[in-house]
């Protein structure tokens, strides 16, 4: 298996985390787990490297099992929330723990020649796609990037209201926010992130809670809750079988 992943270049970091790559050029059938990692993602699957469809996910909140047979190819935009307003202008509520196949020729995707080009090169190409479907819209909502940024800096360890503070938005006004675009509670979302956030230590072996748990059994019904495994079995990773903890950097 081979798997790539490129950053957006920095105009785009709050609404784009990464673009990804993942090809199964073996002759086996690969199982993976996906966890819940917060975001969402535009995922353009391949056959022998001809595209067969357009999926759009919403967010995850347990793990996600899946089956990659040979030859097969996936290409990804991973998004953080914010591009739902401004990138993708449509809620994805009903896209919790779901996803959808969109026209073939959705954004003109279609077109590109994803394997015969540099993968800088598509990305290029992708970021000016985005900064274009951005010209002429109205300037983004201060009160949401400073939300945004609060929570991914803090890993999503504060309060409801901690938050609400910093950015003067009412804990009301976040609650029905999320609920209305994304599907799932502002507390929710918090705790998916400070979970995904713990799988660095995890797979350093690190088995102690490192963000803000009450204590280690706390730590590992959350962590189970949301990926189906305990921390153990996590870092152990038997059959490589945690695609994210296959591909997380070992530093």
């Amino acid at each position: 298996m081979n798997y790539h992943q490129l950053p957006p270049r920095a105009i785009l970091k709050d609404l784009v985390r990464c673009y990804w790559w993942l090809d199964n050029d073996t002759n086996q059938n690969l199982q993976f787990t996906i966890l819940p990692d917060g975001c969402f993602d535009l995922i353009i699957s391949f056959e022998n490297y001809e595209q067969k469809k357009i999926s759009l996910t919403g967010i995850w909140s347990k793990q996600t099992k899946i089956d990659i047979p040979p030859n097969t190819q996936f290409f990804g935009i991973q998004f953080r929330l914010l591009a739902v307003d401004y990138i993708i202008q449509q809620h994805i509520a009903e896209l919790f723990n779901n996803q959808k196949e969109l026209e073939n020729n959705y954004w003109n995707l279609n077109t590109i020649s994803f394997f015969n080009n540099k993968k800088e090169s598509i990305a290029e190409y992708l970021d000016q796609h985005l900064l274009r479907i951005l010209q002429g819209q109205k300037e983004i909502d201060s009160k949401k990037i400073r939300l945004f940024r609060f929570l991914y800096q803090s890993k999503g360890n504060e309060t409801t209201t901690y938050y609400a503070e910093q950015v003067f938005w009412s804990r009301r006004q976040i609650t029905r926010y999320f609920k209305i675009r994304f599907g799932l509670s502002f507390k929710k979302y918090c705790n998916i992130i400070k979970c995904s956030s713990s799988f660095k230590h995890l797979k350093k072996g690190q088995l102690y809670p490192e963000q803000n748990y009450f204590d280690s059994s706390h730590f590992i019904k959350a962590i189970k809750k949301h990926t189906g495994s305990t921390p153990k079995e996590l870092y152990a990773n038997e059959n490589d079988r945690f695609l994210q903890f296959c591909i997380l950097p070992d530093t």
